[in-house]
């Protein structure tokens, strides 16, 4: 199956459910989130000797909301962005998933931030995560109250069905540094699902350590040092809640949005 044909299959499923979540109250893009944000000195994180073992990688995960209707203006974002720096299981199923990613330095975050002002965004979420050399954690980005069926682009290409639910959609994150290269380390990036009570239903690969359901045709992989960050968004927004990406990335309100997340490299301890 083509990667246009998978695309529309995926749209065509999303015309089936349409679901709404609450409201956040808003901030401002340009509240709290300036390039001298972006790299935290070291004088601002825990002492070592609170941590005398110890070894963390740090990050800030911002997140956007911006209207649904001006998600054409991410395109010229994703332009200004890296692709290179990124690894996938499979670009065409990450492709055909509606998901987009872009790596970038802190020195264009400006231009990035100018642009994502001028589509509307506005912050509504930040998060710092301090993640043990090697393990995971996970974000928050929605809660499924009741059992549904969605549908993604797998790793082989073909498009799969899953029951998920009840529990929360959470972004896997996880970092490790990179041995001969100080500074450095490898962090990886998947969308997740974590049941309340486990089930026995079909379910997409399994995480040896928890029990979370990983997207890993929607995630990625990249090099980072404090400083870089990742920027993760929809490529298209079909507006209903079947497909993963309408699910991971949209919320709907009086006027639908669209969520983007932006994953900083702040530190490591």
């Amino acid at each position: 199956m083509s990667g246009l044909f998978q695309i529309a299959a995926l749209g065509c499923a999303a015309l089936m459910l349409t679901c709404c979540s609450s409201s956040e109250k808003n901030t401002p893009i340009w509240q709290d989130v300036k390039v001298a944000n972006l790299a935290s000195s070291d004088s601002n994180q825990p002492s070592a000797a609170h941590l005398p073992v110890l070894k963390t990688i740090n990050f800030d995960v911002y997140i956007f909301e911006i209207p649904a209707e001006n998600i054409s203006a991410l395109d010229d974002i994703w332009q200004m962005l890296y692709i290179k720096p990124l690894q996938f299981s499979d670009y065409n199923a990450f492709k055909t998933n509606l998901f987009s990613a872009g790596f970038g330095p802190l020195r264009i975050w400006n231009k990035i931030r100018d642009s994502l002002l001028a589509a509307g965004a506005e912050k509504v979420r930040t998060v710092s995560l301090m993640l043990p050399d090697g393990q995971a954690n996970r974000l928050f980005v929605a809660r499924l109250d009741e059992q549904q069926t969605i549908f993604y682009s797998s790793t082989a290409g073909s498009i799969e069905a899953v029951s998920i639910g009840p529990g929360t959609l959470t972004l896997r994150i996880t970092a490790e540094k990179i041995p001969d290269s100080p500074g450095v380390c490898r962090t990886s990036a998947q969308p997740a699902f974590s049941p309340l009570i486990k089930t026995g239903a079909s379910q997409p690969t399994h995480s040896r350590k928890t029990s979370d359901l990983l997207f890993t045709s929607a995630g990625f992989t990249a090099r980072t040092s404090p400083g870089d960050f990742v920027l993760l968004g929809p490529k298209k927004y079909t507006g209903n809640q079947i497909i993963l990406a309408d699910l991971f990335f949209s919320r709907a309100q009086p006027k639908p949005v669209i969520r983007i997340y932006l994953l900083i490299c702040t530190a490591m301890n």
